[in-house]
């Protein structure tokens, strides 16, 4: 029952972990102030849930949590995450913050989901199974947010083509305004960049654990690591470059067909992956 619940209490944590990772994701494009608030509380409540996980390990089985490979890498996680809130609260580094973080949601997912001497096989087992649910689910919603990301590309067009043409009338009106459409269209790429990304650490820990014959270069990794380059391109050059109007919802129809690509032809020839 203690061995469920403390793998229930780390599940738990792993999804606040990656609601986090998201917010940070937004602060550090925006600099925006409501996003590193939410992120810096729903850290410490990572910070409580792992200091608890530690004070049961020191207190209750009389041990610290350094003697093994995976003790050592929740107690360096922990570290992580209190020199992440430490960096927050009293200096603005919003790139180190998030790229720390990045690193210490792969460490809390390695040690709770691989397999570990607090858990019995079957537990593990189900452990696993779990890793690859929120794996999917994660993978999906990134994919969904992708999607509406491309439907408000393409409406931008179709609304930019007709006020070019001068064709006024209800499809018009119906279709929105081309500020908002650019807007959604962003901040769906913007949730769904980082989602995507921690989707992608979660099938590849799930890959090594139960996969013998995972590798980097299988099609279905490569093209994961691509829809990352593709919409990291795509930051770029609104961000930096200041692309803006027909020609950055041209390059989001871009990226959105890699992402296309991926799930429909490079699931096929996956040799591990469920889509294959």
């Amino acid at each position: 029952m203690i061995e469920m619940t403390l793998g229930r209490l780390n599940e738990f944590t792993i999804i606040l972990y990656a609601l986090c990772v998201l917010l940070y994701f937004i602060d550090f494009l925006h600099n925006n102030r409501k996003a590193n608030r939410a992120a810096f509380w729903l850290l410490s409540i990572v910070w409580v849930s792992q200091t608890i996980f530690l004070f049961y390990e020191m207190f209750v089985l009389d041990r610290f949590p350094v003697l093994s490979i995976g003790d050592g890498l929740y107690f360096y996680t922990w570290i992580l995450v209190t020199l992440s809130l430490v960096l927050n609260r009293f200096l603005r580094v919003d790139f180190i913050v998030f790229f720390t973080n990045v690193l210490g949601f792969i460490m809390l997912s390695i040690h709770t989901f691989a397999p570990s001497r607090h858990y019995t096989p079957e537990i593990s087992g189900q452990l696993i199974s779990e890793l690859l649910l929120i794996h999917i689910t994660i993978a999906i919603l990134s994919y969904g947010a992708f999607s509406l990301s491309f439907v408000f590309s393409l409406l931008y067009l179709i609304q930019y083509n007709l006020l070019k043409k001068k064709k006024w009338g209800k499809r018009l009106l119906r279709i929105g305004d081309l500020a908002k459409l650019d807007h959604m269209a962003y901040i769906l790429t913007v949730i769904g960049v980082p989602m995507l990304l921690l989707g992608l650490i979660l099938g590849i820990i799930w890959a090594y654990l139960t996969e013998p014959n995972f590798h980097w270069y299988d099609p279905k990794v490569l093209g994961s690591f691509g829809i990352l380059f593709a919409y990291g391109w795509y930051f770029y050059s609104r961000i930096v470059k200041g692309m803006q109007g027909k020609s950055i919802a041209f390059l989001n129809i871009i990226c959105f067909l890699t992402v296309l690509v991926n799930f429909f032809l490079l699931g096929n020839l996956s040799r591990f992956h469920l889509f294959s």
